[in-house]
């Protein structure tokens, strides 16, 4: 009988031919709905403290870290913080993805909350630039970094806890919920602002009321580590594990080796997710409230209702996923970000409140449907031996294209060209996006027990 290989397969003089493992009895449902809400979870009470700064970096840090700057290139310096993490997402996804790939996803998970929630502690606590002077943004970024080599580890071992846990043809809708914990962990973090913001005077909440959500990240770490600590490996993983045992091979060379087109290729894929994600989560929070002078608690209810919009966009795209293929869900979300990117900046510049809100919700619809497919799309692009690595390292990849640079050039380009050559710079993304999802074949029918 003649056994078929995966695409990528590839002999390799230390191991031999890749060969499927048999595929072992699916996970029973009462058990992956158990490894779903833990990575869910997970993912939850980590992004929780990824967001935050987010939202702090919009409202509050231009004042507080950057004032010698003035107004607007303090803005611009406070979201390239922002941006700094994504540029230690790729470092972090080589990092934690070495150990992912070789000790296993549960015990580095473990480590990467533990990363996150120490540094997010420390960012509230951490004095400003009129206590501690130019230390204090020093600092500032020493912490963001750490932030974002945690969140670079994190996301794929949470999207591969779930899709390496889950029956093939239901593996679109349990792999979503990774993604589906980072949008109610935005909704999480712009609640905890609104209540603060409610209850506050504006001096107060900029002098220290922005610290509160910080410092009480404490609680839904030590939440985060008491799940993930009951949770049992990934069969996958303990299938490789036993094939290889311990040949000293580097993750991260393998997948350079073997599977560099799909990383950028996949990365290229979910960069649409990520600009108009992220122009919705960080940049729009600023415009809502310096450009189009809504106040406060407005934009953060609407950031909320837009993030709940977003989680069911992206339980929507990844169950459409299991039914029409990965491949077709992105082309569709790719394809409809185009035009709207270029709608967007002249619909919210008709600055009424019904118009902030139809700009954000049909932004975070799009880019909903987009990450509700990349746990699932990621995963099954590489094989377990690097598979860690890899879907990390594309997933930060395109976090950096598109999460990072938009809201770092926004500010400069809007305010010397006008919203709408920014929004030409947003649908590039999508079209790029487009592009990247031709390029690859559609992976609903893999396999992941295949080493």
């Amino acid at each position: 009988m003649t056994m078929q290989l995966p695409p990528d397969s590839v002999a390799r003089p230390d191991s031999g031919p890749t060969t499927p493992v048999p595929t072992t009895a699916p996970t029973p449902p009462a058990k992956m709905r158990k490894v779903a809400f833990a990575s869910f979870m997970g993912t939850v009470i980590e992004f929780y403290d990824f967001s935050i700064y987010g939202t702090a970096a919009a409202l509050v840090f231009a004042g507080a870290f950057f004032p010698a700057l003035g107004d607007q290139s303090a803005t611009v310096v406070s979201f390239a913080t922002l941006g700094v993490a994504f540029v230690a997402r790729p470092l972090g996804s080589i990092l934690f993805g070495h150990y992912g790939d070789r000790l296993g996803r549960k015990r580095t998970l473990i480590a990467t909350m533990a990363l996150m929630g120490t540094a997010t502690v420390l960012i509230g606590l951490l004095p400003t630039s009129s206590s501690i002077g130019v230390v204090a943004p020093i600092l500032l970024v020493v912490l963001r970094i750490a932030q974002g080599l945690a969140a670079g580890g994190e996301w794929a071992g949470a999207a591969l806890f779930t899709s390496e846990h889950s029956p093939k043809d239901r593996r679109g809708f349990w792999a979503m919920w990774t993604n589906l914990g980072g949008a109610i962990a935005n909704v999480l973090a712009l609640t905890v602002y609104l209540i603060v913001a409610l209850y506050m005077s504006d001096a107060t909440f900029t002098s220290w009321g922005w610290r509160i959500p910080f410092l009480i990240s404490v609680v839904l770490v030590a939440v985060g580590l008491y799940v993930r600590l009951r949770i049992e490996e990934t069969p996958a993983f303990e299938a490789e594990a036993r094939r290889r045992r311990d040949d000293g091979g580097l993750p991260f060379k393998e997948a350079f080796a073997h599977g560099w087109r799909q990383i950028l290729l996949g990365a290229g894929a979910l960069v649409m997710a990520f600009s108009l994600g992220y122009i919705g989560i960080a940049f729009l929070t600023n415009y809502g409230t310096a450009t189009l002078g809504l106040s406060r608690p407005t934009v953060l209810l609407a950031g909320i209702i837009g993030n709940l919009v977003n989680g069911l966009f992206c339980a929507l795209g990844g169950t459409l996923s299991d039914r029409f293929g990965r491949r077709k869900v992105l082309l569709a979300a790719n394809t409809l970000g185009i035009p709207w990117a270029l709608l967007l900046f002249p619909v919210l510049d008709i600055g009424t409140i019904g118009a902030f809100y139809a700009g954000l919700l049909v932004t975070f619809m799009i880019a909903g449907t987009g990450f509700g497919v990349a746990g699932s799309f990621l995963s099954e692009l590489f094989p377990t031996r690097y598979r860690y690595t890899a879907a990390g390292l594309s997933y930060s990849l395109a976090g950096v294209l598109g999460g990072a640079i938009p809201p770092l050039v926004a500010a400069g380009i809007i305010g010397t060209y006008g919203g709408f050559f920014f929004g030409v710079l947003l649908a590039g993304y999508c079209f790029l996006g487009l592009l990247c999802t031709l390029a690859l074949r559609e992976t609903r029918d893999s396999e992941l027990m295949d080493v």
